[in-house]
């Protein structure tokens, strides 16, 4: 029998479990930002980093972030990320969702993350927040909406200089 690891962040100091499995898609939506984000960026010098690899922020915050975006490679290690990455993203889950939106954001902006993602894949909407003074200010939400909905929407979030569609983030996701 295979042992497990469980997966833990430290969060201000405090361990705090993870979920012991995301749902189906969470799983989608974090694997469709990634290969959408791997895909954009090759051959360039930014490297993208999915789920599962540790983001050492400090002594007191270590996290687990669905994504990442690194464009620094002093800040690559064997072990993990050490330093703010480029762009962090959140896929909310209903245990996870306090902590992303509080205290992981408040971490981030005080690491210097320059931009941050937080995903819900249930409501189809994506919240960024860019770095503005020294402060992840709330730039605005992307959602894709049903076909029905009237109405002027982005097709697209931009990160740098990429254009990211948002219904491939939500493929298969009903």
């Amino acid at each position: 029998m295979t042992e497990t690891r469980k997966q833990e962040e430290l969060i201000n100091g405090m361990l705090v479990a993870m979920s012991p499995s995301p749902s189906t898609n969470h799983n989608r939506v974090a694997f469709n930002i990634a290969r959408l984000f791997a895909s954009l960026l090759e051959g360039q010098s930014c490297e993208v980093f999915s789920d599962g690899l540790d983001l050492y922020l400090d002594d007191d915050n270590r996290f687990i972030p669905d994504m990442m975006v690194v464009c620094d490679p002093k800040k690559v290690h064997n072990n993990g990320i050490h330093g703010a990455p480029d762009l962090v993203v959140e896929v909310l889950s209903p245990s996870t969702a306090t902590n992303d939106k509080g205290k992981k954001k408040d971490a981030y902006e005080r690491a210097g993350v320059s931009e941050y993602w937080i995903v819900s894949p249930t409501d189809k909407f994506i919240d960024v927040f860019r770095l503005e003074n020294g402060s992840l200010r709330y730039d605005r939400t992307y959602a894709q909406f049903p076909d029905w909905a009237e109405g002027e929407r982005d097709t697209t979030i931009k990160f740098r200089h990429l254009d990211i569609p948002i219904a491939s983030i939500f493929a298969r996701v009903p």
